[in-house]
């Protein structure tokens, strides 16, 4: 028997351009058998990206239809799940249904066990077959379909003590907690920007960090999650303001903290244009880490550039070493994590 091992990096997925990694190629070959060194995964679900599917939602409307027919058309186009809009995929929960020979990836893995993608859908080998069920609450899609991942693709096998909704929209986030906890360790103010799944995560994060030894603050447009926050003591002071607004955040920051600026600014916002408001918070020297995937990272140098703002420009890496277990952890230990997921997935 022939050997049929690809690059450990996925290169001999790409179709186009020539030289490209899977993350930035236009078109990934997701026909081609499973090669020796690849897992080949059953998929279930796909968990979109935060600011891949409202751009979706925004465009097409709550329309389950639609937005399933966009995503079949983006992956049947490009091989993989990458909005052209907004750049960002999302991860996939599903079962392994084959492991190659001479894979040998980052956790030990057998046939028939439910696993989650810890590497974007950018750069995921991914065919869909059928769309059972968009779950527009959720960012999520049930399908049934086939994905390829390599060795150097952070993979994690499914924990038994959380329904497994609850866990994939946790993981599909982790990068942020992970690094929120290495940011905030000794500081004194956190401002988290956006109080969605990753924005409640990364103040939870915040909180078992810091302990009483520090204040946490969040923002953001509507209060319903705030508001939980600030009864499960997770956040200190919260505002509503518009992240467009970036004066409007502000005034709000410096009405919780006396006038005060911030240490680090966590952005979790989903939306785009809300460099400056992450920006103008942040004291001198600190810190301002976008995991917001609808970053413009152009703007938002020149723009601190433009207001004479010398703070830290941080982009969000969706991979830390124990992203996976400290995420988890948190929404075993913060019952109103857990119970937001559990509402927004359906679970509860």
């Amino acid at each position: 028997m022939s050997e049929r091992r690809g690059h450990d990096l996925g290169l001999h997925r790409v179709l186009e351009p020539e030289g490209a990694l899977p993350q930035a190629a236009q078109r990934l070959d997701a026909e081609s058998e499973a090669f020796d060194n690849e897992i080949v995964i059953e998929v279930q679900t796909l968990n979109i990206d935060s600011a891949s599917f409202h751009q979706i939602l925004g465009e097409l409307g709550r329309d389950e239809a639609k937005v399933a027919e966009r995503v079949c058309a983006i992956v049947a186009e490009r091989g993989k799940m990458q909005n052209p809009v907004t750049g960002s995929g999302g991860m996939l929960l599903g079962t392994v249904k084959a492991i190659g020979k001479d894979y040998k990836g980052p956790v030990e893995l057998k046939v028939g066990q439910r696993v989650a993608s810890l590497v974007s859908l950018t750069l995921t080998p991914l065919k869909i077959d059928r769309v059972i069920k968009v779950h527009l609450d959720a960012d999520q899609m049930d399908i049934e379909g086939t994905a390829y991942l390599w060795p150097s693709s952070p993979i994690v096998a499914m924990p038994d003590d959380l329904p497994e909704r609850v866990a994939l929209s946790a993981l599909d986030v982790c990068g942020a907690p992970a690094q929120t906890a290495r940011l905030v360790a000794g500081k004194k103010r956190v401002l988290i920007l956006g109080a969605g799944k990753s924005g409640m995560l990364c103040a939870a994060t915040a909180r078992a960090t810091l302990g009483d030894e520090g204040e946490v603050y969040a923002v953001d447009l509507h209060d319903t999650n705030l508001k939980l926050l600030k009864e499960a003591g997770i956040v200190d002071d919260f505002r509503t303001a518009n992240a467009k607004i970036p004066t409007e955040v502000l005034k709000a920051v410096e009405s919780m903290t006396g006038g005060e600026l911030v240490d680090v600014v966590i952005n979790t916002c989903n939306v785009s244009g809300t460099e400056m408001s992450a920006i103008l918070p942040a004291r001198d020297r600190g810190v301002v880490y976008f995991f917001n995937m609808a970053t413009d990272f152009s703007r938002a140098a020149l723009g601190s550039e433009g207001v004479g703002k010398d703070v830290d420009l941080l982009i969000g890496n969706g991979y830390a070493h124990g992203h996976a277990e400290l995420t988890l952890k948190m929404v075993r230990e913060f019952e109103v994590v857990r119970s937001r997921l559990e509402s927004l997935t359906g679970e509860g």
